[in-house]
């Protein structure tokens, strides 16, 4: 009898294989300074603003010594909204862009009867609630639709805004290029984007000043005012690791989106970045 002919090594079925393959790492991303996993950064940022709500539009103010209007003006002028118009603003929960929009078409008894529509779009229940007080209080008791949802999956109809407006919440997702995706998927053809951001000083010397301030005088600003110290670190953090002017731009282009053109505004401490989808 012959020896039996030796047999292979059985493939490993499977279940064994998925054990014996190492596990696919989570993805990682930053928030401020550190590199945390990328499904966790929305909470973090969430909980940054739940925490400053309150005080946030007086730390505004204060941390800009009030600039941070005439940028917002800036934004609008640019924006020139017309009466008829869908407007989305993202990331805008105490209602700072869409109330200026509302009051630049006239009020809320104007803008509804035009035909016009003002969203609100934001990723943190309490700067919604903070928003629709500030709504109220200023005698608007319509005029601006509040929904809670994340940049990056909008809880929108594709090509249904007539504009888009994100300001100063870019650097806060987890996925700058899927949101500036999302932002091209629900704007109608012809339709506008604008983004107003902190962005990277271009004028010697005021660059190391702002450094200064914003390593050193807004911690102690938010430690003092909004009784939160670490959230304004983690702005300033966010700041340094947002992308330059002309790499913003180059990604909006890079997302769909034409004629992308940026402002800088003081110096470069705050650009306007605009495009359109054609």
């Amino acid at each position: 009898m012959q020896p039996a002919e030796p047999r292979p090594p059985a493939e490993p079925g499977p279940a064994k294989a998925a054990a014996d393959s190492p596990a696919p790492e989570a993805e990682q991303v930053s928030f401020g300074f550190r590199t945390v996993a990328a499904e966790e950064k929305a909470g973090l940022v969430r909980g940054v603003f739940d925490s400053v709500a309150d005080r946030y539009d007086l730390m505004n103010d204060l941390m800009s010594g009030g600039i941070h209007r005439l940028w917002k003006k800036a934004m609008i002028d640019w924006l020139d909204p017309r009466p008829g118009q869908t407007i989305l603003d993202v990331a805008g929960g105490t209602g700072d862009i869409a109330l200026r929009i509302l009051e630049r078409l006239g009020g809320a008894d104007k803008t509804a009867a035009s035909g016009s529509r003002i969203l609100v779009c934001d990723l943190t229940p309490a700067m919604l609630a903070r928003g629709r007080d500030r709504s109220v209080d200023r005698g608007h008791l319509g005029g601006i639709e509040w929904i809670a949802g994340n940049a990056e999956a909008l809880p929108l109809e594709s090509m249904s805004v007539d504009a888009y407006t994100i300001a100063f919440g870019l650097r806060n997702v987890t996925h700058i290029d899927r949101a500036l995706a999302e932002a091209r998927r629900v704007l109608k053809p012809g339709g506008r984007f604008l983004c107003l951001e902190f962005s990277h000083v271009v004028l010697p010397m005021l660059d190391r000043l702002y450094d200064i301030y914003s390593f050193s005088v807004l911690p102690r600003l938010g430690r003092v005012v909004a009784k939160d110290e670490a959230s304004y670190r983690y702005l300033a953090e966010s700041i340094r690791r947002f992308p330059r002017q002309e790499d913003l731009a180059a990604m909006i282009e890079a997302a769909g989106l034409a004629q992308v053109r940026y402002r800088n505004l003081s110096g470069g401490i705050a650009a306007l970045h605009s495009a359109w989808r054609l």
